[in-house]
Parts: structure tokens; sequence; C-alpha cells
């Protein structure tokens, strides 16, 4: 069964149409999202969007926007995690491409939310963009054996893959990405771990796979996603299905008729 791992529905790129887009979603067959908070107010939003359309939330702080992070993260969080619409913590990580907020900053935010989770036994839903020194190290120190996470939107390298998958026990959330023609070391660095460690997302509106590329994504186009990969992976796109499915419901707790 098809699950959209991360979307963000509630972005404001939806306002006009959202209705329609998780008509669309349904009909596609695509059983459920996760609609990724990056900061306290989208994190409510998605939220909200959550139980208003019966999808699935999770809450976080980016690292775009850790600079602006309340102070007390589990506290700010708690009225969140007590909703059991509320599925992940994050999207949090460290992005040193952009720099919107001081990389100690980012390090700081991103370990607090590792602590939340650990003590709350949450997954984790990571974004890691040009950190992967830093990133892995905070993860040495933060990182239990028994919990669970996903890097998203996995765009590295065969060695980053091993790391994640073979140290931290993490799964790779596989989006449009790898249908772009650029992205054949990400292509090559996903067959390398298997489909065992894999999930499908959207990061909808972002990031539309091909055929749609440059268009506004959106998580029906999953499907896209699903038989690129299950081309890479050769094998029949209706095990790619499956298996992503039960590792995407194992990994968030989702009920077993999603």
């Amino acid at each position: 069964m098809l699950i959209d791992t991360h979307a963000h529905i509630h972005d404001k790129a939806f306002d006009a149409d959202r209705d329609a887009v998780v008509n669309r979603m349904r009909e596609a067959g695509v059983r459920t999202a996760i609609s990724v908070g990056c900061d306290m107010a989208d994190s409510a939003r998605a939220l909200e969007t959550a139980m208003r359309y019966e999808l699935y939330a999770s809450v976080g702080v980016h690292p775009h926007e850790a600079k602006d992070a309340p102070r007390d993260i589990a506290a700010a969080f708690e009225p969140f995690l007590a909703n059991d619409r509320t599925v992940a913590i994050g999207e949090t990580g460290l992005d040193y491409y952009y720099d919107h907020s001081p990389r100690d900053v980012q390090q700081r935010v991103l370990r607090a939310q590792i602590a939340l989770a650990r003590e709350r036994d949450f997954p984790v839903i990571f974004h890691h963009r040009d950190a992967f020194d830093d990133f892995a190290a905070i993860l040495r120190e933060e990182w239990h054996a028994g919990m669970r996470g996903v890097v998203h939107c996995f765009t590295g390298d065969a060695v980053q893959a091993q790391t994640y998958v073979g140290e931290f026990g993490m799964r790779l959330g596989i989006g449009g990405v790898i249908t772009f023609k650029s992205a054949q070391p990400v292509r090559d660095a996903v067959k390398s771990v298997g489909s065992e460690h894999l999930i499908l997302e959207t990061d909808c509106p972002y990031l539309a796979p091909v055929p749609h590329r440059g268009q506004r994504n959106e998580p029906a186009y999953i499907l896209d996603t699903a038989r690129a990969l299950a081309e890479l992976l050769e094998v029949a796109p209706a095990f790619v299905v499956e298996q992503s499915g039960a590792i995407a419901r194992s990994l968030f707790g989702l009920p077993p008729d999603v």
C-alpha cells in the first residue's frame, strides 16, 4: 500500500485546492501521508491538516529555522506529541548548504530533538545537506540502539547510505530525485543498500518526479517514483509498493490497515 512518508500538504502551495489534492492522492491508491512540520507554527498547521483529512503529522524544527526554535523544545512540543495523529519528530537535522541558521545552533536544536525522540520513543525524520561529518558525529553521541529514523530525500553517496543503514539502522526516504538524469550517483547509492531499507516520499510541493518535473509536486505523483525505484532495483512495482508500505507502517507505528 502506498504511503507518502514525507509531504507538506499543509503548505500554502495547496491552499487553493487542498481538497482536490487529497482526493487525487486517494484515487491514485495512496492510502495516507505524513505532513511534516518545519517550525512551531508550521507543525501546528501540519497537525491541523492531518486531523482534517485523517492523515498523519510530524512536528519539528528544520535546521533553517533552528535560530528561532523555542528554548524548551520538549515543553513546546508536548501538546503536539499528545495527539495520536502525530507519529514522528522532525524534520530536523543539519543544512550547511544554505546556513540559514548558525551551525552551532543547528547542532544544539538537532540534539534536543533527538533527545526528545529518545525519551518519548518517537521516530525521527532527518534533513541533511552538506554536513555529513558533523551529522554522523552527533548521531554517534545521541543515537541509541532501538531508535527509529529516516534520512528523508536521500541524495548522498554509497558510503553515506551504508552508514545510515548499517551503523544507525535508519531508513532512506526516496523521492523524485531518483528520476532526475543527474542523479546517477544517488541511484547507485540506493541500489547498494537494497529495497529493505527504503521508504517512498514526495516532499511535495517540491521535487516533482519525471514526468512532472518543474511542476508542483503532490502525493499522487509518488506512483512515478515507485515505478522508477522498481526499475532501478529490477523488481515489480507492486513489490516496491508493498514492501515500502510495510516498512513505513513499522517505522511510524501506523495501523496495519493503512
